[in-house]
Formats: structure tokens, C-alpha cells, sequence
């Protein structure tokens, strides 16, 4: 007859189940141990493929960018080169400050401006006294910005002093523009007659929205990629509300690898490092890539967790632990019933145990038995 509850509870206390653990122990040794063995394996070989791919990706990544903002930065350069020949061309160029050539200065300086609305926000031509003239894109005020008015300022002491430091252009350090803190930066290039006699500075603010946006692009699936220069500075990054540039982040170690480098090696480097905050540490990996042109360098880092969920490792683990669970579950009820069933056939009166024992005679029955033989004899 089946066992009740009760009986259940009693061969537990009576240590009758023991034999339940022991076919547990075994199911679950030779079902979940080497499961959990191989998921192991396959994991440590699926990490070091996704170090792997992960490098691989940033190393192609950094590398491209910093080809395309070197493109970017040559290209503006030969831009305002070539409108420094109009000017030559033009004849301007000896007295840009000249009340009889301001109006025609000021018209190649707009339609200069007006051509590439993507690139330059503000355009100026100034003579050797630091005057002249000047075309800019919608409001912006060049003057009004205390930054911009001091790297401007900055920049025509350098043309001024060019032929003495060997300098064919000036370009200052990132700058911030209000009031979206858009990445930007001042380029020039002095201004000479025949004689090669400084005559002035042709000057530009340069916005890198199109650097912005490209950073955009590249930023997904929990990837960071931002703009640095070897003096530590931030030149561009894709969320300008949070990080401002010109802002020192040196303390990330990658753009500290990047400082201690010489500004004329070019080099991509991918390592692993960790980045700790206020509440706590992540693993992540990066990877920078210098070019020396600019003297700045793309970093393209992202959290080692971003990247295995990126690559699939977290669903490998939880499909691997749910398994191993329902393999742990069916383990213990085979052998829960296995052992409960084994338990019943030796404890019930009909069993082995009452089978092996001698049968019992009652005590008439014994008598009955003698006086029969007593009458036969």
C-alpha cells in the first residue's frame, strides 16, 4: 500500500533515506559537473574571441576616425590657404585694412562663409595693426566670446612672429561655444606680400559639429568615442552636455597613455584598464590611435560587460544556468522516486524482508498438528 505523509516523515527521522542523497550525489555528478565543466571552458574561449573581436573592432574604428579628421583638418587648412591666394590674386592682400579694399575684402569673406556653412562660423582679415574686417554665420559675435577674442588674439602674435618660430599656421586650443558648448577651435594663417613682408592674419573659427556627429555614429551599443589632444584636453565628444571641451581628463588612462607619448609618434594601442567612479570599478577596454599631423588622438573604450552582452555571453549564461538547473531539478526527482520506490519494496510486510524471515505457527495450530500424529502412530 502507498505510504502516507506521515510514514514519509518517519523513515527520514528513522534515517532510511540515506540512500536518496547517495543517488542524488551520483545523478548530479555525472549530469551537472561535466555540464557545468564544458560551460566553463567555452566560456573562458568565448571571452578571450570577444577580447579579441573587440579589439580588433576599436583598432579599425580609431584608426579610420583619426584618417578622416586628419582629411578634415587638412582640408580646412588648404581652404583658408586658397582664399589667402584670392586675396594675393586680388591684390588685397598688401593692405586688408585699407578703407578703399574693406567692402571687397568683406565680400570674399562672406561668400567664403557662405560656401561652407558645415565648417566656418567666423572669418576674419586683419592688417598689421590688428584691424580689418570680418564675416560671420548668423549672430554669432566672435568678440563676445571671451575664449574666442583671446585664441584670435593669440594667433595673430604668432603670424606676427611666424617667419622667426617656422610656423606656416596657428591653431589654438579646443574651445567651448556657448551655449551648447560646441566644440571648436581658431585657425590662421599670416597674411604676406611679394617680399614675404607680414602684412596682416587670416583667421577662422572652425566648428567641428561634423567631428560631433561622426562621433555619434560611432558611439553605439554602450562604445564611447571621443577627441583628445596630447596635452590631455577634450577636443570633441559625441555628448557635448556632459563633457565640456577643453576639460582635462587626463585621469582616464588611456588619454594618459596618449600624454606620456611623444607628439610625433604615430601609434594605436589597444589595453585593458579599469575605470572607477564614486560608487565603483568597471572593467573596461580601449584602444587610441595618434596622429601626429594634429597632434590629437581618437579613443574609442567600451565596459567589458557591454561587450559580452553586445556578443551574446550573457544569454550563453543564462541559457547554460537554466539548463544546468532543469538538468539539477530532474536529477533530484528521478532519484527522489528512485529511492522512495526502492525504500517501499524492502519495507512492506509482502516485501523481501517478509519473505526471508521464517513463517510462524500459532499454538493451536501446533497442538492440532501433534494429536494428529499421535492418532496415526
Amino acid at each position: 500500500m502507498p505510504l502516507d505523509a506521515k510514514t514519509r516523515w518517519e523513515y527520514v527521522r528513522a534515517g532510511r533515506v540515506r540512500i536518496l542523497w547517495l543517488v542524488l550525489g551520483a545523478l548530479l555528478l555525472v549530469s551537472a559537473l561535466p555540464i557545468g565543466l564544458y560551460h566553463r571552458q567555452v566560456l573562458q574561449l568565448s571571452q578571450e574571441k570577444l577580447v579579441d573581436t573587440e579589439r580588433v573592432q576599436q583598432t579599425d574604428l580609431t584608426r579610420s576616425l583619426a584618417q578622416e579628421i586628419q582629411l578634415f583638418e587638412a582640408n580646412l587648412t588648404q581652404q583658408l590657404l586658397s582664399e589667402r591666394q584670392i586675396l594675393a590674386l586680388t591684390g588685397l592682400i598688401d593692405n586688408v585694412e585699407d578703407p578703399s579694399a574693406e567692402p571687397k575684402v568683406t565680400r570674399l569673406l562672406e561668400e567664403f562663409v557662405s560656401s561652407n556653412r558645415s565648417t566656418f562660423l567666423y572669418l576674419t582679415a586683419v592688417g598689421k595693426s590688428g584691424k580689418g574686417t570680418s564675416a560671420s554665420q548668423g549672430n554669432f559675435r566672435a568678440e563676445q566670446d571671451p575664449f574666442v577674442a583671446r585664441a584670435l588674439q593669440r594667433a595673430f602674435v604668432t603670424c606676427l612672429q611666424s617667419q622667426q618660430l617656422q610656423v606656416v599656421k596657428f591653431r589654438s586650443d579646443p574651445l567651448a561655444l556657448a551655449p551648447e558648448n560646441r566644440p571648436a577651435f581658431v585657425v590662421a594663417v599670416p597674411l604676406e606680400d611679394v617680399n614675404r613682408n607680414f602684412t596682416g592674419m587670416l583667421a577662422a573659427v572652425v566648428s567641428l559639429d561634423t567631428i560631433v556627429r561622426r562621433l555619434q555614429e560611432a558611439s553605439v551599443r554602450g562604445r564611447t568615442v571621443f577627441l583628445v589632444d596630447h596635452n590631455g584636453h577634450l577636443v570633441a565628444h559625441w555628448d557635448t552636455k556632459n563633457f565640456v571641451p577643453g576639460a582635462d581628463v587626463s585621469g582616464n588612462a588611456l588619454v594618459a597613455r596618449v600624454k606620456a607619448l611623444p607628439q610625433e609618434l604615430r601609434n594605436t594601442e589597444t589595453m585593458g584598464f579599469t575605470q572607477r567612479d564614486k560608487k565603483h570599478a568597471t572593467e573596461m577596454i580601449g584602444t587610441y590611435s595618434t596622429f601626429p599631423e594634429v597632434n590629437w588622438a581618437v579613443i574609442a573604450q567600451r565596459s567589458l560587460s557591454e561587450a559580452q552582452t553586445d556578443a551574446g555571453v550573457t544569454e550563453l549564461n543564462r541559457q547554460a544556468l537554466a539548463f544546468v538547473s532543469v538538468v539539477i531539478l530532474s536529477a533530484i526527482l528521478v532519484g527522489y522516486f528512485f529511492a522512495s520506490g526502492h525504500q517501499r519494496t524492502h519495507s512492506r510486510p509482502g516485501g523481501l524482508h517478509a519473505r526471508n524471515q521464517p513463517r510462524r505457527i500459532s499454538p493451536a495450530l501446533s497442538r492440532a498438528r501433534g494429536f494428529g500424529n499421535q492418532r496415526a502412530r
